[in-house]
């Protein structure tokens, strides 16, 4: 299955983004920053990342 890394500072939008994408082949990974990002690309690249 393939990642997505979705990136946004509101859990809201986080969440719902998640619930959408989740829906498709995409299994959703989280991150509420910029630097929560780059930590989760460095342990193991997705194959998109969406970023506000």
């Amino acid at each position: 299955m393939k990642r997505c890394l979705f990136v946004d500072d509101s859990s809201v939008i986080r969440k719902v983004a998640k619930r959408i994408l989740g829906g498709s082949d995409f299994t959703v990974i989280e991150a509420a920053s910029g630097l929560d990002a780059i930590e989760v690309c460095a342990a193991d690249m997705p194959d998109v990342i969406v970023v506000d």
